[in-house]
Parts: structure tokens; C-alpha cells; sequence
């Protein structure tokens, strides 16, 4: 356990599905370093499905907030913010359900919470000292989702429309898109260098202050 004596820096990165928020994330990673930033992604909090066949697995509606364990991912926050290391779960998103595995996340300076609906939950709002917001064009965005559910998830250009057009669409226009006017800052064409640049160098204005004696 890695305790720290001051708050850490926490940003929230939200958008919807294929809008750059891990470009964002992993940008300020890059820039820092594992040392410096953790990186908690909500995509790892699913529910734990261990109770469900794998078709009724297939088909529950992973765009709904219902869909993430929020006791355990505000728990996990609460603590790194504490300075306390979390096991983070690591979701088989070829499987639809956990893997038996999880992710240790040591404390940081800056914690990095990225997610469809990062800014979604009150309680974790309070907690972050940045929200963002990852605005980007919906038929980028499905482009970019199309791409990875084949590269790594396995799915047919079939069932990934079906998906798109039954739940992501629809989810993102009541859920995601909503948690815009939360956010302290909207990347607009997404997650382009000028915006990016602008949130590291706030990150490293925060991380030249921790350093100071």
C-alpha cells in the first residue's frame, strides 16, 4: 500500500464509444509516466455476468449506466484518492463477462478516470479536480468502434450495427452526450494535439507543484 500525503490530481475523460478518450488518457501517461498518472478505465467495471449463459451475455445493453458496477468502481476511486492500491477487475470483452484476473493501480499524483460515463455519477464528480469531455462526430466515432470490435473483440460488421443501432446510438443521445455540460472542458474534433497539449501542461503545472519542497 502506497500512501500518499496529498490529494491527487483526478481528471475524468468522458465521450462516447470510438471518441478518443484513450488517446487522451494514454497521452498523459505517455507524457508522465506510470510513476506520475494511474489510469482507471470504466470499461473494466462491468457487472460481473458469471450468473448469465453467454447468448443472454451477448445480449444485455452494455451502453446503459445499469450496465457498470458503480458501488465497486466509486469504491476503487475513493481509494486511490486515499492512496491505497486497488484491484482493479479486468473485463473479457471476448467472453462478455470478468476474467479471473485483476490489475493492480498504485496511487498517483494524477489519477486518470476514463469512460462513457465518466462524468456520468454525482459522487464521482465531486471527486475530480478536471472533467473532459471527448466531442466527436458520430460517424467517426462508429467508423473507429467498427474497427476495433473486429481487430479485438471478434465481431461481425453484423452484430456490431445491430449493436450500434439498438443501444449505442440511442444510449449515447440519453445517457452520454448529456454529461457534456458537466464537463470543465469539451475537446472538440476529439482528441486533437491542440486540446491534448493544453491538458498536459495543466498536468505538468500540477505535478511542478507537488514537486516543490
Amino acid at each position: 500500500m502506497n500512501k500518499i500525503s496529498y490529494a491527487p490530481f483526478i481528471i475524468g475523460v468522458a465521450g462516447g464509444s470510438g471518441s478518443g478518450k484513450s488517446t487522451v488518457s494514454q497521452q498523459v501517461l505517455a507524457s508522465f509516466g506510470a510513476d506520475m498518472v494511474s489510469v482507471v478505465m470504466q470499461d473494466d467495471y462491468y457487472r460481473d455476468q458469471s450468473d448469465l449463459s453467454p447468448e443472454v451475455r451477448r445480449k444485455q445493453n452494455y451502453d446503459h449506466p445499469q450496465a457498470f458496477d458503480w458501488p465497486l468502481l466509486i469504491e476503487h476511486v475513493q481509494a486511490l484518492r486515499n492512496g491505497e492500491t486497488i484491484q482493479m477487475p479486468e473485463y473479457d470483452f471476448t467472453i462478455d463477462n470478468r476474467s479471473n484476473k485483476t490489475i493492480p493501480v498504485k496511487p498517483a499524483p494524477v489519477v486518470v478516470f476514463e469512460g462513457l460515463f465518466a462524468l456520468y455519477d454525482a459522487e464521482l464528480r465531486k471527486l475530480m479536480s478536471l472533467k473532459i469531455f471527448v466531442d466527436t462526430a458520430p460517424d467517426v466515432r462508429f467508423i473507429r468502434r467498427m474497427q476495433r470490435d473486429i481487430a479485438e473483440r471478434g465481431r461481425s460488421l453484423e452484430s456490431i450495427v445491430g449493436q450500434y443501432m439498438d443501444t449505442v446510438r440511442p444510449m449515447h443521445k440519453q445517457f452520454i452526450e448529456p454529461t457534456k455540460r458537466h464537463a470543465d472542458v469539451i475537446l472538440p474534433h476529439g482528441a486533437n494535439a491542440p486540446a491534448v497539449d493544453v491538458i498536459t501542461t495543466k498536468v505538468a503545472s500540477v505535478i511542478g507543484q507537488l514537486k516543490r519542497p
